[in-house]
């Protein structure tokens, strides 16, 4: 009897199904047993979140600051699981608060040493870079990553920022003035991930994980955006200016996140689409860097 423990944080309720349709399969099989742990905070995170806090978790997203986590079970601690799924969402481009806790706490690296681990993301669209964080918190952990889904809102860039973002404030999954579409994860796509769990599955029966991303890939696990890398990495550069700035302000903290917020409006609907017009311009002169990278990041190499 293999056993397998499914990691996860979710404040809407999308990663926790996300979670459970990837392991579904492995639920069904008798030969699998499936223990689900969510990470629970000591200081909850608001879910829908208010303007000023949904902006105030900025600067300690980014920049990776853990924070109190309860207690995970000693039935959970004192097992050594075959396979772990790291089911994780994406905050200013970094993974969440509390995977970014989890990941840097003493019980992760009990969990995780030496033991292969599945990354699975549900995020907006931009996960590259926050997965590269991942997999350097897994290595610190000494964690075998053996595969990667990354789940995310089929909606265009801008499309999706009206609606992540009314979601995230209102807590209601609609369709925003009634002509946007739903925010999110397609509940087509959560509902149709249980391939991968059989992927999965079948690696796990096989006792063979070695080729299982190259499957998942073949599965439509990973689809890669090449605008979307520049996008992130550059965000990444920003964000690093503006989080190490902020987090140092103290009582004029609340004034910097709100002009924090101007600039990130004004990055998204003015400036990115203008970098997309040049990015199209230059598009044939990076055919073989858009191609090295599309396959370094539908692969799992740290």
């Amino acid at each position: 009897m293999k056993s397998v423990l499914v990691v996860y944080y979710s404040q809407s309720g999308q990663l926790e199904s996300i979670a459970k349709n990837i392991a579904k399969p492995l639920l069904n099989s008798n030969e699998i047993t499936v223990v689900f742990h969510e990470i629970q905070m000591e200081k909850p995170f608001p879910f829908p979140w208010n303007n000023e806090d949904f902006f105030d978790v900025f600067p300690e997203s980014f920049l990776q600051i853990p924070t109190t986590l309860k207690p995970i079970s000693p039935e959970i601690l004192n097992t050594k699981f075959d396979l772990i799924l790291l089911n994780y969402q994406v905050w200013y481009l970094s993974p969440s608060i509390p995977v970014n806790s989890f990941l840097k706490s003493p019980e992760a690296k009990i969990l995780l040493n030496n033991t292969p681990v599945i990354t699975i993301s549900g995020s907006r669209n931009m996960w590259i870079m926050a997965q590269e964080k991942i997999k350097f918190l897994l290595k610190q952990n000494n964690a075998q990553l053996k595969g990667n889904i990354a789940l995310v809102d089929r909606a265009g860039n801008l499309i999706s920022v009206v609606t992540i973002f009314d979601w995230m404030l209102s807590g209601i999954k609609r369709k925003y003035l009634g002509i946007f579409p739903l925010p999110g994860v397609s509940d087509k796509d959560i509902e149709e991930s249980s391939k991968f769990g059989e992927a999965i599955l079948s690696g796990l029966k096989d006792n063979n994980l070695e080729n299982l991303q190259s499957k998942l890939v073949e599965l439509d696990a990973v689809r890669i955006k090449p605008f979307l890398i520049t996008v992130d990495r550059t965000g990444n550069k920003i964000f690093k200016m503006w989080s190490n700035f902020i987090i140092k302000k103290g009582e004029s903290r609340k004034t910097w996140l709100k002009v924090f917020k101007v600039y990130l409006f004004v990055a998204i609907w003015v400036i990115s689409p203008i970098v997309f017009v040049f990015y199209l311009i230059f598009y044939p002169l990076m055919l073989n860097k858009i191609k090295k990278e599309k396959s370094y990041y539908k692969g799992i190499v740290i």
